[in-house]
């Protein structure tokens, strides 16, 4: 690396609705990022963002942690693509870890449902009137469970549980919309 140059930190973004049914051995699908939509920190994932990290980098390349947290893996991804609504993950919890055990019973309870990209910006321009950052292209280096997504949309769509999952999700993105200066933590 040249002297005095540092690599630009590493950037998250979370999606509300997107984690589907939790199977039994801990295998789970859904969105990490919504193409086209707006969330908490003012940033909008155009379609393509994604394609060129995924390619270069492929699915082993990007690890599933648990809040950003690079010292808490707790699983793998099977499946990262782009469609066209987002980016669409398939992933598996390792239940041998203790972690991704308690990941899985509060993903089942309802305690934590959202999805989170780590990733560097490669290319984004921010529109000088809306103040809104426009990516066109990210280098993706993680995709997390979180409790708080930044896209209010990225949450667990299914989980066997007796409590309204419909009902969950509502009071979740209510909650997200009352704290407004909440980003998740920059790794």
């Amino acid at each position: 690396m040249p002297a005095g140059f540092a690599p630009a930190p590493i950037q998250t973004k979370a999606h509300p609705g997107a984690l589907a049914t939790i199977e039994p051995d801990g295998s789970f699908e859904g969105y990490a990022a919504l193409f086209g939509r707006v969330d908490l920190g003012r940033d909008l994932i155009l379609p393509g963002a994604f394609a060129r990290s995924l390619a270069e980098r492929g699915t082993s390349g990007v690890r599933m942690l648990f809040q950003h947290d690079p010292a808490e893996p707790i699983g793998t991804w099977l499946s990262l693509r782009e469609d066209a609504v987002g980016l669409h993950v398939r992933g598996r919890l390792t239940l041998d870890v203790a972690r991704s055990r308690e990941v899985l019973a509060l993903m089942r309870a309802g305690a934590i449902d959202g999805l989170s990209i780590g990733f560097r910006t490669v290319e984004g321009r921010t529109d000088p009137r809306s103040r809104v950052r426009r990516l066109s292209r990210i280098d993706l280096w993680e995709v997390s469970i979180v409790t708080f997504p930044m896209q209010p949309d990225a949450r667990i769509a299914g989980v066997k549980r007796a409590a309204s999952l419909a009902g969950i999700i509502r009071r979740g993105a209510r909650r997200l919309r009352a704290l407004p200066g909440l980003r998740p933590l920059a790794v």
